[in-house]
Parts: C-alpha cells; sequence; structure tokens
C-alpha cells in the first residue's frame, strides 16, 4: 500500500479534507483539564472524540509536549496509543518540523515513526536531499517539505530568487521532481499566500499539499481551495488548531469549517 493510501482513503470516507491540531499548550487549557493527573493527554483526547468525525488527519505540535519535559513527552505517547487504538484509520502527523544530517535524522525517524507512530512529519528542506534521505526512504511514511510558509516573516528567504526563481518554486520543483520518487512526499504552502499555493499546484501536479494558515492566521477558505485542489478535487489538507480546539463547541466548530471547506470542493 502507497503511504498516502491511509490519506486518501480517510478523505473519502470522511468527505473532509479538514486536518486539526490538538495542541495541548498548558499556558491555554481550561481549567478542568488542569486539575487531571494527565491534562494534555486529557485535553487532546477530549479534542480527538469531539471532532474525529470531521477530520483525516490529526496534527500534534511536538512543542507543546515537549515544553513540560519527561511528563509532556509521555503524555504525546499517551496520545498517539489513544488514537491507535480507538482511530487507527485516522491520518496522523507530527508537527516536529526537523532536520539536521543523515545521521541525527536517522535517531529522528525511529522516534517520530517507530516510537511514536506517527504516519507523516514535517521537515526543513534547507539540508538538502541528501541530508533527508534517512526520511525518504521510508516507504511506509510520508514526509512533508516546507515549502511556502503562513508565517508573515516567510518571505524573507523564500522570495529570494535564484537565477529568476523564487525559492519557493525551486523547492517545490525539486521535491516533486526529485525527492517523490517513492510518492511519499507532500509540501506544506500556506494559507495566507493564495498566489504562491495557485502556482504551486502548478509546479507538483497531483501531489498532495498540507495547508495552513486558516482560522487565526486569517487565510481565506475558498481561495485556499480553489487555489490548492487537483484535478480529483482533493490533493490537500486543510490545517487548523486555535480555532477549533478553543472554540466553546469544538464539535460544532470542526463541522462547520469542514462543511465551509466541502462547499468550494464540488
Amino acid at each position: 500500500m502507497k503511504p498516502l493510501s491511509k490519506l486518501h482513503q480517510r478523505v473519502d470516507k470522511s468527505n473532509s479534507v479538514l486536518c486539526i491540531g490538538p495542541d495541548a499548550d498548558i499556558t491555554k487549557l481550561p481549567s478542568q483539564f488542569l486539575k487531571q493527573k494527565y491534562p494534555q493527554f486529557e485535553f487532546s483526547k477530549w479534542i480527538i472524540e469531539q471532532t474525529h468525525e470531521y477530520v483525516c488527519a490529526f496534527k500534534p505540535n511536538l512543542a507543546f509536549f515537549e515544553a513540560t519535559g519527561d511528563q509532556g513527552i509521555a503524555e504525546l505517547k499517551m496520545t498517539m496509543e489513544y488514537l491507535q487504538e480507538h482511530h487507527q484509520d485516522i491520518f496522523t502527523i507530527a508537527d516536529a518540523k526537523r532536520a539536521d544530517i543523515g545521521s541525527t535524522n536517522e535517531g529522528y525517524v525511529k522516534s517520530i515513526f517507530d516510537w511514536f507512530g506517527f504516519d507523516a512529519v514535517t521537515l526543513h528542506p534547507y539540508l538538502g536531499q541528501e541530508a533527508l534521505q534517512p526520511f525518504l526512504e521510508r516507504e511506509d511514511k510520508v514526509s512533508i517539505i516546507l515549502c511556502r510558509t503562513s508565517n508573515p516573516g516567510a518571505p524573507e528567504f523564500q522570495d529570494l530568487k535564484i537565477e529568476g526563481k523564487e525559492l519557493w518554486r525551486i523547492i517545490a520543483e525539486h521535491v516533486s521532481r526529485m525527492w517523490n520518487i517513492r510518492d511519499n512526499c507532500m509540501l506544506v504552502v500556506g494559507a495566507t499566500y493564495p498566489e504562491e499555493l495557485a502556482e504551486v499546484r502548478k509546479i507538483v501536479g497531483e501531489m498532495t499539499l498540507l495547508i495552513p494558515g486558516i482560522g487565526a492566521q486569517g487565510g481565506d477558505i475558498e481561495k485556499s481551495v480553489k487555489a490548492g485542489m487537483n484535478s480529483q478535487r482533493t490533493g490537500l489538507v486543510i490545517s487548523t488548531s486555535r480555532a477549533v480546539i478553543f472554540a466553546s463547541d469544538p464539535k460544532q466548530a470542526a463541522q462547520q469549517l469542514s462543511d465551509e471547506i466541502n462547499q468550494f470542493r464540488v
């Protein structure tokens, strides 16, 4: 089975391209969770149960768990074990943005893919294909490469031109044409840059894109969906966290967001 088959099957089953980050920021958790023995796990579990009907993927940000030390790491592991036991059909992404030399990446591969059990991980391309080879060689897992990120400071380096081409454009070309030989790569392209998103879609063909920036970062849903869809009206995973997980009713927020996205997939 191809590494992205799990994601595609989940998109079809849920009729959703929504991804939610159960980002258990200990400084923002509601008080009822802070009173519990495992607050980050209990919050994550609650978000999962509130929203799982309406998502194709969950994308925990490892930083929020790492920030609370040993217990946070243990609670992330508990969260992944819960997903594997109760919602094993849902695609899981480690929002980790890892990148290092090859030998160090071998350790990240074992940790993220084999110990935690994630299906995919976000990665920086700056060290090149050779360094990321331990990730790219995993035919059973997915490497999600940062291309045009959603943050306001993204243009500082990503818009720099090399022989007339912006760096983000070169990354899209390299990943889609040279790195994706196992069909196990995706690209991160922010919803806050819809024109660049449309250009990336032209470059990469049918590849699946991870699109953050909806919600708190201000990305436009209609523009993002129309710019990011492939010819099958899929090929995109739209990610949000705060707009759903800290809503007064996360279930309703997830359903509304998924429905709104689907309005523009027809």
